[in-house]
């Protein structure tokens, strides 16, 4: 669907537009669904964990960047952030010396450049690798995160990605999309935003074919 054939409505509504055709690619994703379904080693999981570490790597340094942007400000919220928790996770999948058993695959260091040439100096930029990230994180990867616990026997550890501390998801999600329809912005930075989120999207798809065929 075009941007101009929906314009004129709530940003979060034509978000929802935008994306759902990719959403849907992602959810039918052999790889996701084999985890999900513990058809997969648990090295296929923290091969996951690793290339998510990469990517908010890039990410979440943009927010100290963006902190002081009219608009962009608004959307940087310290207790989203997963490195901490990626981190956590890194150390139980792969032991103490996991930053030297980790590396980003090819799909993973391109998502990572265009993180970085997009979200550290504009708005728009910023605010689409953002919520395609973290309100990804608090919609189906609540479902996901689930299923790896019951599939993989993950108790305390391995899974602290998923777990949004003091958060309430759907709360949040509502919250967030109240403030992308207050945003300031006109119909031409709305349109950048939002072709910023799919090209996210074509990223995340990207990244995880590369590893559906890494681990068939």
């Amino acid at each position: 669907m075009s941007l101009s054939s929906i314009s004129g409505r709530l940003l979060s509504d034509r978000l929802r537009e935008v994306t759902r055709e990719g959403r849907a690619v992602a959810q039918r994703s052999r790889y996701v669904e084999g985890l999900a379904g513990g058809r997969l080693p648990l090295a296929a999981y923290a091969e996951l964990a690793a290339q998510h570490w990469f990517v908010y790597e890039s990410l979440e340094p943009a927010a100290a960047a963006m902190s002081d942007d009219p608009v962009a400000r608004h959307f940087v919220h310290p207790e989203l952030f997963r490195l901490p928790a990626l981190e956590a996770d890194l150390r139980f999948l792969y032991g103490a010396r996991w930053q030297s058993r980790i590396s980003a695959l090819a799909a993973t260091t391109t998502y990572c450049t265009r993180i970085r040439s997009a979200a550290y100096d504009r708005a728009t930029g910023y605010v689409a690798h953002h919520c395609t990230r973290y309100l990804g994180d608090l919609s189906g990867g609540q479902w996901l995160g689930r299923k790896l616990v019951e599939a993989y026997g993950l108790r305390r550890d391995g899974y602290r990605f998923f777990v949004f501390e003091g958060v309430d998801p759907p709360l949040f999600r509502a919250r967030y999309r109240d403030r992308l329809n207050a945003a300031p912005w006109t119909p031409a930075e709305q349109n950048a935003f939002l072709d910023e989120v799919v090209a996210a999207y074509r990223l995340n798809i990207g990244l995880l074919a590369e590893l559906e065929d890494r681990w068939r």
